[in-house]
């Protein structure tokens, strides 16, 4: 470890101060402060593959329709609580051209990104039935929506849907079920960290069971459309956004502007909730709110508590993106298909230098080029790898905390990466398997 391309001594230093016991179980942000110590340290510009920011620019219409609303004055206003009625219309009209889903404008409702998007829905949905305890994760995923469920104080169970796919999804799935403990089912898809994308067999059989047990699904979309061996970038064609919605009545989904649109910095993102479960009347949300209705729950009761409303000029912005892609006059899909072809780039080079790919397939083809990628090295456990590449000037998470079975591996996002770095990852991850093969 004498010669690395960053100051070992700088980096055993920030790492024995960081104040974590190991690095196998540290959050993302965790990561991300101590990553950001050693470049100020050294000076040294590392490879981030941490954190899931967008590396792409704002579309311009949104930022223009931003704009034009500070010119207006509505910031002087506060925001209505339910949401711009322009932006539920276009949410609505989005739903329908990219998805093939009705849903009316009420049931379309903006929220502080996708994270607050399930804040909201877990203090709705794992309240509404007193003799259910809470959240079922189809792992891997978002580690920081465990967290919030944690805070709320619900219980969760989870599993590794990897080893799971396709009709052996069933009786897996219903196992967790039939102990009448789940009161919703959350997953991403494509899924964060490991890049698998369900299919409509898997979607059906996840409907179904939610409707025969009784369980709200929480579909997480936040890389809307991005499963780029399908094109889902056309409005109102097929093929469309695989989704559960097609295969159970009591759903949500969240819908970020944060990747597909590269929106992040603006918190906005929409809350989509079936006009069943919108309307539905459950006697056990009395316990907390004024109203027995899901959706008057969901808006005047836990969206009110927290946030009284989204920021009047990013839902703005928002309706003007989506407005211009329901048009048929941005199309987003083009645009963030530039991390696919980074990712395939990038993914030769750790399997040329010794890595693997830790979630290689998406049932019986390919893991599709994407945000995430999974990554690991022969002998090593994940905080053992993940401590090891930062003497390396590479940084990522481990797959620990992301409910995933594969304790050798991390997650590695493409976004932050240029291109015009990518010589540097390839001389360091040369000079990484040299050392260690």
């Amino acid at each position: 470890m004498r010669n690395t391309p960053i100051d070992p001594s700088v980096v055993g230093d920030k790492i024995k101060n960081s104040g974590l016991s190991s690095l196998d179980n540290a959050s993302i942000r965790e990561i991300v402060k101590l990553v950001n110590q050693i470049e100020k340290a050294t000076g040294e510009k590392y490879i981030r593959m941490e954190m899931g920011v967008p590396g792409l620019p704002s579309p311009t219409v949104g930022i223009e329709a931003e704009k034009a609303a500070l010119d207006s004055g509505v910031t002087a206003l506060y925001p209505n609580i339910e949401g711009l009625p322009e932006l539920k219309e276009e949410t609505s009209r989005f739903i329908k051209l990219f998805l093939d889903i009705d849903v009316s404008p009420k049931s379309c409702i903006p929220t502080v990104g996708s994270l607050m998007g399930g804040m909201v829905s877990f203090l709705v949905v794992n309240r509404n039935n007193s003799s259910k305890e809470g959240t079922l994760f189809l792992d891997p995923g978002f580690p920081v929506q465990k967290q919030q469920v944690r805070m709320l104080g619900h219980e969760y169970r989870s599993f590794d849907v990897y080893n799971y796919r396709g009709k052996k999804l069933k009786d897996k799935l219903e196992s967790y079920l039939q102990t009448g403990k789940v009161s919703s089912i959350l997953y991403s898809n494509p899924n964060n960290p490991s890049w698998i994308c369900f299919t409509d067999e898997e979607l059906r059989i996840i409907g179904e069971l939610a409707d025969k047990y009784d369980a709200v699904v929480i579909e997480d979309l936040a890389y809307f459309g991005m499963d780029f061996r399908n094109d889902y970038g056309t409005p109102g064609k097929e093929p469309f956004q695989p989704t559960v919605a097609k295969y159970c009545k009591n759903y949500l989904m969240l819908i970020s502007s944060s990747k597909a649109f590269s929106y992040a910095g603006q918190r906005v993102g929409m809350l989509v909730v079936s006009d069943y479960l919108y309307n539905r009347q459950f006697p056990d949300l009395l316990r907390y709110y004024t109203s027995d209705r899901f959706g008057h729950a969901l808006v005047f009761g836990a969206l009110y508590g927290l946030t009284a409303g989204v920021t009047h000029t990013a839902q703005y912005g928002l309706h003007a993106m989506l407005k211009a892609v329901n048009d048929g006059e941005y199309d987003y899909r083009s645009e963030v298909m530039e991390y696919g072809r980074k990712a395939k780039i990038m993914k030769e080079m750790f399997l040329s230098n010794g890595f693997n790919i830790v979630y290689e397939t998406d049932i019986d083809q390919p893991i599709a080029d994407g945000f995430y990628f999974t990554i690991s090295y022969p002998g090593m456990s994940s905080g053992e790898l993940l401590e090891k590449l930062l003497y390396y000037g590479i940084s990522a998470i481990t797959l620990n905390i992301t409910g995933s079975d594969r304790t050798e591996g991390l997650r590695a996002c493409v976004s932050l990466i240029p291109r015009d770095m990518f010589p540097t990852l390839e001389e360091r991850l040369k000079r990484f398997n040299n050392d260690f093969k």
